[in-house]
């Protein structure tokens, strides 16, 4: 199969798994639980349809004289940065699902998080090279957001996995298995920022291995989406534990 028509094959496969796990949110009602996470994937499943529309328009004599390639190019970056935004949204949604059992900490713990995320947006941003002029510079901004943010979604995975037994969480749960797919994905925008340099077109292998972490990351939010969670386990703690007393204190 030709490079181009298999990235075509993999971008409309992309499409179509947004469009079902934005249905499968709605449908199961995580959408009240996880909004941001639900609007993250309502933007992503039509601004992906969007945007591949455009690019195969943009390279036609009509698409050259509309100037579409410019509207690809804001599109794009717009909407990157947006899902940044949003991604931020969603580590707080997820952070508070996982420490429900302790509305104390998770209180604290939100505003201590909104001041790191806060400070690494601005550390990021400072410390972009901004080797772009013009209207180009929106893709130093997008990818310095884009990062601060991947950043802390790996924290939050990380905290996840050390903290899972602790918190009564299995690998079978929802916000486990939006912060692992999420961490991939952050794994893959790294890829991507580091070697952007040096990819020539949308056919590239970086591009291909990039499109195949989104496409395993949508395919196991389908599976988390279907399957059952399983029974929340009540966290039972001692009346004289540490975690005890900081969740009285906070």
């Amino acid at each position: 199969m030709p490079s181009n028509l298999a990235m075509s094959a993999m971008n409309v496969a992309e499409i179509c798994l947004w469009a079902s796990l934005a249905l499968l949110f709605w449908k199961k009602g995580y959408h009240s639980r996880f909004p941001a996470t639900t609007s993250y994937l309502v933007l992503h499943a039509i601004s992906a349809a969007f945007l591949l529309v455009v690019l195969r328009l943009q390279v036609t004599p009509w698409g050259q004289s509309q100037h579409l390639g410019m509207l690809y190019f804001f599109s794009y970056f717009a909407i990157y940065a947006a899902s940044a935004i949003l991604l931020s949204f969603i580590c707080i949604e997820i952070f508070r699902s996982a420490l429900a059992a302790f509305p104390g900490i998770t209180k604290l713990a939100i505003v201590i998080f909104r001041w790191a995320a806060a400070v690494s947006v601005i550390v990021s941003l400072t410390s972009i090279p901004y080797t772009h002029r013009g209207i180009h510079i929106l893709a130093d901004v997008s990818y310095g957001l884009m990062r601060s943010v991947s950043v802390l979604e790996l924290c939050l995975l990380a905290f996840l996995c050390l903290s899972m037994s602790a918190l009564r969480m299995t690998v079978r749960d929802l916000a486990f298995g939006i912060a692992l797919g999420f961490g991939v994905m952050s794994a893959s925008d790294f890829i991507l920022s580091s070697w952007i340099s040096r990819v020539t077109s949308l056919t590239d292998p970086v591009e291909f291995i990039v499109e195949s972490l989104i496409l395993a990351t949508l395919a196991m939010w389908v599976v988390y989406s279907v399957l059952p969670e399983p029974a929340a386990k009540p966290v039972l703690v001692a009346a004289n534990s540490t975690i005890y007393r900081w969740n009285e204190n906070a």
